[in-house]
């Protein structure tokens, strides 16, 4: 079990941001390392109405309180009126691939008969991650049967010669205290061409027991193993992160106690802990997550010095 140590809320965005686009959250933050020195955190930054941005944060890696740089500008703005991406987004994953760093990112739209719909996107960035430009206004992973109101991309891996990727792919509501929530399970599929991705998908992990949704899957593999950080939410209103292990990236057993980090006591991740991405530094690794409301505050840093797997960690 990997045994984690709080740094606390690193970023504040309502404090520390830039204001406008920039005024509060820091949702699904993903740490990037643009070199020895420096992580940068990619994440959705809401406005005053709450629809979210792409930005960044830079951080010093051995110190992660310590803010670098944050972007003055999104990274990627939302998308044209009626587009699926016109009313903010989350981010996805980040990869280094040919034709340039590949952003993966979760469009929202507003409906009139639906909470939201959820759908991926892909934008592309020439400059090491300045700006990103969209492939296409549609979403390379868009409904189908079985997935008809969400189809997110939370971990994409290139081997040279084709995709993995695994998601949350959400098809109904759960009705609590009269509100509507998502229902959503993760799967898995491997292609080709990102833009034509097929439909024939694998079902990795369900919500069980109480739960009914469990989704945001962030994948690392260390030689032929895997490990899965994931987010599942019950109808009690626990939203909690959850780890699970596979041999080969498809079929998985969940261990949930193995992770090792849950709520403070108080604070600003007293309610919820959700979100957790890793990035190795040095002999640690590093957790970047969300707490209270989804992210509402900013992100926060945990940091272990055994991975999941072991004595050594690499993404």
């Amino acid at each position: 079990m990997a045994i984690w140590r709080k740094q606390g809320l690193v970023f504040d965005t309502a404090r520390q941001g830039v204001g406008g686009w920039m005024r509060h959250s820091a949702l699904t933050p993903t740490p990037w390392p643009i070199d020895a020195s420096t992580i940068r955190v990619y994440a959705g930054f809401r406005d005053d109405d709450g629809v979210s941005r792409i930005g960044y944060v830079d951080v010093l890696a051995k110190d992660p309180s310590v803010i670098l740089r944050v972007s003055k500008q999104p990274v990627l703005d939302v998308g044209r009126a009626g587009c699926f991406d016109d009313n903010g987004m989350i981010l996805g994953d980040v990869v280094d691939a040919p034709g340039g760093l590949h952003l993966f990112y979760v469009g929202f739209q507003q409906v009139a008969r639906a909470k939201f719909l959820a759908f991926t996107g892909l934008a592309i960035s020439s400059d090491g991650g300045e700006h990103f430009e969209r492939v296409q206004e549609t979403p390379i992973l868009d409904r189908a049967p079985g997935r008809s109101t969400i189809a997110a991309v939370h971990t994409a891996m290139f081997d040279g010669v084709q995709w993995r990727l695994w998601y949350a792919v959400g098809d109904d509501w759960e009705w609590i205290g009269g509100r509507a929530f998502p229902r959503y399970h993760i799967r898995c599929v491997t292609t080709r061409d990102l833009t034509d991705i097929p439909r024939d998908d694998h079902v990795c992990l369900l919500p069980q027991d109480s739960e009914y949704r469990i989704g945001r899957p962030r994948v690392y593999q260390v030689g032929d193993r895997y490990a899965m950080l994931f987010t599942r939410g019950n109808i009690t209103g626990e939203y909690l992160p959850g780890v699970a292990f596979s041999d080969d990236g498809r079929d998985w057993v969940r261990r949930d106690e193995a992770l090792g980090i849950g709520l403070s006591d108080s604070g600003w991740d007293s309610r919820t802990l959700c979100y957790p991405a890793l990035i190795p530094r040095g002999d640690d690794v590093l957790m970047f997550y969300n707490g209270n409301d989804m992210g509402q505050d900013g992100f926060g840093v945990a940091v272990a010095r055994q991975s999941l797997f072991g004595e050594a960690f690499h993404a």
